[in-house]
């Protein structure tokens, strides 16, 4: 036998044995997926907003958990929880991934708590507590209501995880373009408005979800703004739930999943009737729905995760006077905060000054996409920044509202240019003051070391 003979034979056995192992690998794949929903069954508070003056006095449409498992042909496992929520405070998302881990054996780093922010859901223990006028019957409701969420929670998960059956996965990417940036500059300084020249991710990634022959079982889909069209007293997830809604409708069987990208200084536009979030909902699905017509990239194992805690700097702390001066306030959250604050300062003697549990999450689905999970109410300066200082390796997706919404993260330009996400939105978060500039830094370059 030639010696080109015998290499062209060797040639040909080895590309043959990599045919069925590639093959094997994309059918070694599993998902599942459930649903549990979570409109609340009573008049409870509504989030988001300081000038709502009573209770929620009925749905447009109900309020949704919904988990979608994944596992490699290895048995590795990520699991992304989304919700018709305003967020998740630690206080709640870490006592649930503990009982998950202690129940199904999922390491902490394979779970993904994310919420969609939107504005009519009700309000939950520990989130945004200083803004509400609510009297202590109220509060024992939300607490009802939060303790049943979490086990709503550990359930929602945990039948994800016994779903699990072969699947074939893909990713892709739209544009839908409703999203525009807030941060409108005036001659008092930035507010809350309008700036059609600012930034803004108009990105729609979208993974799907579909049996061995090709059947649709979910599809996950996220963009980067606030689920802010509506401001009224009916249960609603705002575009997103309208866009979940349309997507099931238009594929019966199907699950759709929506997580928030970073959202924090972008509002959609036009707002404030359902008939906008309708519209905004119904083009999104739209975007996603082009997407999925089209051909899309495969997604392999094996999957890694890794999670860690960043701790971010405060700037300069109030003083007693200050705080007392703020007890007499005409804001609502501003006395709340000076005088838990004042509390403080007396049992302990001094405020913290940084925030220890800053969470960072990153998943690798093989090497076709990169996913992010950061916390808190991220402003789009972060994705945009990831998305080019990672670039040249496979896709990067980055989710915020993810594990932990503490408060806004403001980019150093936003802190430094002032406004809502920089500076007043601390006072309803709870926390002392804003942000120190170093926090940019210190979140990216986690990110960065979490990819490497």
């Amino acid at each position: 036998m030639s010696r080109c003979l015998a290499t062209g034979i060797a040639l040909c056995l080895t590309l043959l044995a990599l045919l069925p192992v590639r093959a094997a690998d994309e059918s070694a794949l599993k998902a599942g997926v459930a649903v549990k929903v979570v409109t609340p069954s009573e008049p409870l508070w509504m989030a988001g907003y300081a000038s709502r003056t009573k209770p929620a006095e009925g749905k447009t449409h109900d309020l949704f958990l919904k988990a979608v498992a994944l596992e490699d042909a290895a048995g590795g496992k990520l699991v992304l929880l989304t919700s018709d929520l305003i967020g998740f405070p630690r206080s709640l998302a870490e006592p649930v991934a503990e009982e998950v881990r202690k129940r199904t054996g999922l390491p902490r780093e394979r779970l993904m708590l994310t919420s969609s922010h939107t504005h009519c859901g009700p309000v939950l223990r520990e989130n945004l507590a200083d803004m509400y006028p609510m009297g202590p019957e109220h509060a024992k409701k939300i607490e009802a209501y939060t303790e049943q969420l979490h086990r709503w929670m550990v359930e929602v998960v945990e039948a994800a995880l016994k779903d699990l059956r072969p699947a074939r996965l893909a990713h892709g990417k739209g544009t839908i373009r409703f999203a525009m940036n807030r941060r409108e500059a005036s001659p008092k300084g930035v507010i809350n408005l309008r700036d059609p020249a600012g930034p803004v991710d108009h990105d729609v990634p979208v993974l799907k979800v579909e049996t061995p022959e090709g059947k649709l079982r979910a599809v996950v889909f996220g963009y980067a703004c606030h689920n802010t069209t509506l401001n009224f007293y009916q249960w609603c997830g705002d575009y997103a739930g309208f866009a979940q809604a349309d997507l099931e409708a238009k594929h019966p069987g199907a699950v759709a999943l929506f997580w928030a990208g970073c959202a924090g200084d972008a509002n959609p536009q036009p707002r404030g009737q359902v008939e906008h979030a309708q519209t905004h909902g119904r083009g999104l699905a739209e975007a996603v729905g082009d997407v999925l017509r089209k051909p899309m990239s495969p997604v392999r194992g094996p999957f890694k995760a890794k999670l860690a805690s960043v701790t971010l700097p405060l700037g300069e702390l109030p003083s007693k006077d200050q705080l007392t001066a703020d007890t007499l306030s005409k804001n609502l959250a501003l006395r709340n905060r000076a005088t838990r604050l004042l509390k403080t300062l007396e049992t302990k003697g001094k405020l913290d000054d940084h925030y220890p549990h800053y969470p960072v999450q990153v998943w690798r689905l093989g090497n076709d996409l990169l996913w992010i999970g950061l916390g808190g109410e991220v402003v789009v300066d972060y994705a945009l920044r990831l998305k080019k200082e990672l670039s040249g390796g496979p896709p990067v997706w980055v989710t915020a509202y993810a594990n932990d919404v503490m408060a806004y993260i403001p980019s150093a330009r936003v802190l430094k240019e002032g406004g809502y996400e920089a500076d007043s939105s601390m006072i309803y978060y709870g926390f002392p003051t804003k942000w120190s500039p170093a926090i940019e830094e210190r979140i990216v370059a986690k990110v960065h070391e979490l990819t490497k």
